[in-house]
């Protein structure tokens, strides 16, 4: 037979086809809210965008000890963690600061396993790309941040520059993405967010996944530049340019907090 009339598995009409089932509409952003104030990012790339304010949250990934101080997971796997913090924490602080004074919804994640590890797959508490022993989720490299990424450990805790403060929603996430095992999508849709303004760390990992995740659910998706940082500067100069590649094909970034703080200080109507 010719290669004219080869059909793989998956097109025969014999083979089973995975389909969308339920209801797919349940699984996406709600509409945005057009009514009321606006802010307008003028320098976003690739193009300026409008946040339409009832419809925009503030989501903050992964400011916690385990990532930004020595001790914590991020310095197990290898990283220099001392100089990560200064990179996106004031940014981070300004954002908070303008989301807070706008009344947006603020949203905080962080990477957090059970105590007893039963939300944690082999494959990452000690498959062959893990830590050696002893610096592995569960285990203790220093005794002051207690057991790695296990929620309740002193490490897990946020760093007090970008705590949450009462009436804020923590995801505590067992994966890279927030979206994962979490109903963060139900949570968002019920506060009828539509559009994430995004910081946090580190840019490559558990902030592009998740804005990937949402922006496949059909959130629009805003990555603030100096409010991200990554423990390999090329890595986040490589996500700043891919997610407003091709039209934005993930979503919008912005230089500076400062100048989403200026938008969201004077809003439109």
């Amino acid at each position: 037979s010719s290669w004219s009339s080869f059909k793989p598995n998956f097109l025969l009409s014999s083979s089973p086809m995975a389909e969308t089932s339920g209801d797919p509409e349940q699984h996406f952003a709600v509409a945005p809210k057009l009514d009321g104030p606006k802010a307008v990012l003028t320098t976003a790339k690739p193009h300026p965008v409008t946040l339409p304010l009832a419809s925009t949250a503030l989501i903050c990934i992964d400011f916690q000890k385990d990532f930004l101080d020595e001790g914590g997971f991020g310095h197990c796997l290898g990283n220099d963690v001392s100089k990560l913090g200064a990179e996106c924490l004031p940014g981070a602080a300004t954002l908070l600061a303008a989301a807070r004074g706008a009344t947006l919804p603020v949203l905080h994640t962080k990477e957090a396993h059970r105590e007893d590890l039963r939300d944690c797959c082999p494959m990452k508490r000690e498959g062959p790309r893990c830590p050696p022993p002893g610096l592995r989720i569960g285990e203790v490299m220093k005794e002051s941040m207690g057991r790695l990424l296990v929620d309740g450990s002193p490490g897990n805790d946020f760093v007090d520059e970008a705590k949450p403060i009462d009436g804020e929603v923590v995801i505590k996430k067992p994966g890279k993405g927030a979206f994962f095992l979490t109903g963060l999508n139900d949570i968002l849709r019920a506060r009828n967010v539509s559009h994430l303004i995004f910081c946090g760390v580190t840019t490559e990992v558990c902030v592009q996944t998740t804005m990937r995740e949402a922006n496949d659910r059909g959130y629009e998706c805003i990555l603030v530049e100096d409010a991200t940082a990554s423990y390999i500067p090329k890595f986040k100069e490589a996500v700043i340019e891919m997610v407003r590649s091709q039209g934005g094909i993930c979503g919008y970034t912005v230089a500076s907090a400062k100048e989403v703080a200026d938008a969201l200080a004077a809003k439109v109507a």
